[in-house]
């Protein structure tokens, strides 16, 4: 069966599809959307210059206000107002309400990036000169007095004692807390209200209350010594219900229809759990784990009570007093030797290192792992400018590729 148009017909609606013209420039790359056009750039440019001017102006000249935090306030207040009448002229409220919102939300931003470095910072700068000296990474405090200069002593064996009693308490902490958010994110019931309602109330206590309570059960109920294993413990109960709490949050956060389509699969809740909602958590488990650790590695007044404080190295967590790093900030900043002062500064630079490296490493964990593309082959390319016009069409010259018709056409048997 063939079919063809009568030679009399007129073709009526007939569409032309556009084709590309090889011999065209080529099209010009559209814009990125996050980038600003060069007229927005030069009004917020202008708008900042113009607020500083005024503030300038205001402080200096107009009226007594001297000092850079009154310049810094003013200066905010004439952004936000010029800010608004720039973009009143260019637009609505509107424009006027959302630079307002974004002049407010950069600056909070800055504050407090302003404040981190500031301190962190000052901290560095006060603990300088110990840091220079390579003994102060290696060496302990066995028989250096605070009046010492900074060639003798270090801090090796409070870095060791933090690194113990935190490895410790994440071993103890890491399963109970998310084991306690699976329980009450998938299990519930009844007895899952009354855990949340303790995981939260926990979350506010204070610290030294969780040193007391190891004191009390460990050394005085049990009769144990001071050691690194009670600082462990002490640790471990600040943690974990900062760990339960906020794992059982990133789990109420994993969708529903996941869980559901494994078990339509046929897998078991355990499954499910186990190979579904834990790995999808995973990001939010690591920050988790984070949470606690920033909450556990700096706390002082449970050490105190707990671990007492060695002024050399001590491996065997049960074996005797084991120092740490924020002890050993905190009895030598009590000295008040210029020469103590600024070791407790330099270990204070040194825990934040150690901070940072805790952090950097459990985000390098919880990283999902990319697919390898397998060697020898390679993706075909795909020229995505003549397989779709609408794409990126550049200049288009009118030809008829396809022309329909609406007339009704023979059809001829054959």
């Amino acid at each position: 069966m063939t079919t063809a148009l009568a030679p009399d017909t007129e073709a009526a609606g007939t569409t032309f599809l556009p084709r590309y013209d090889d011999d065209a420039p080529p099209p010009v790359p559209r814009a990125s959307l996050g980038r600003l056009p060069a007229d927005e750039k030069f009004l917020r440019i202008g708008s900042i210059a113009s607020a500083l001017g005024l503030a300038w102006l205001i402080t200096q000249r107009l009226l007594p206000l001297p000092g850079l935090p009154w310049f810094l306030v003013v200066a905010f207040l004439a952004l936000l107002l010029v800010g608004a009448v720039t973009s009143g002229m260019t637009g609505g409220l509107v424009e006027v309400r959302d630079r307002a919102a974004a002049t407010v939300i950069t600056a909070g931003a800055t504050v407090v990036g302003a404040v981190v470095l500031s301190a962190v910072v000052f901290v560095v700068v006060k603990g300088v000169e110990p840091l220079l000296h390579l003994n102060f990474y290696v060496d302990d405090m066995a028989g250096v007095g605070p009046k010492d200069p900074f060639d003798k002593g270090g801090i090796a064996h409070a870095v060791l004692g933090s690194l113990i009693q935190i490895g410790i308490a994440i071993a103890i902490t890491l399963p109970l807390g998310i084991g306690t958010a699976v329980f009450m994110s998938e299990v519930g019931g009844r007895f899952s209200r009354v855990v949340r309602t303790v995981v939260e109330a926990m979350t506010a206590l204070p610290s030294i209350v969780a040193g007391l309570f190891i004191y009390s059960v460990f050394i005085v109920a049990l009769g144990l010594p001071r050691s690194g294993l009670a600082a462990a413990l002490a640790i471990g109960v600040m943690m974990l219900p900062i760990i339960a709490r906020a794992a059982d949050v990133v789990l109420r956060v994993v969708p529903g229809g996941l869980r559901e389509a494994s078990l339509a699969l046929g897998a078991s809740r355990w499954r499910t759990v186990w190979y579904v909602v834990l790995p999808t958590a995973r990001p939010g488990l690591a920050t988790a784990c984070i949470l606690g650790i920033a909450r556990g590695i700096g706390e002082t007044s449970p050490v105190l009570l707990t671990s007492g404080n060695a002024q050399f190295f001590v491996v065997d967590p049960t074996d005797g007093v084991m120092n740490s790093l924020p002890l050993f900030i905190y009895s030598t900043v009590r000295s008040g030797e210029p020469n103590a002062i600024a070791r407790a500064f330099a270990a204070a630079t040194v825990l934040l290192a150690v901070v940072l490296a805790l952090f950097v490493l459990a985000r390098l964990i919880a990283r999902p792992k990319r697919t390898k593309a397998r060697r020898g082959r390679s993706r075909p390319a795909v020229d995505f400018v003549h397989s779709d016009p609408l794409v990126e069409m550049g200049p288009v010259a009118p030809a008829i590729d396809t022309t329909y018709t609406s007339h009704r056409i023979d059809q001829e048997t054959s």
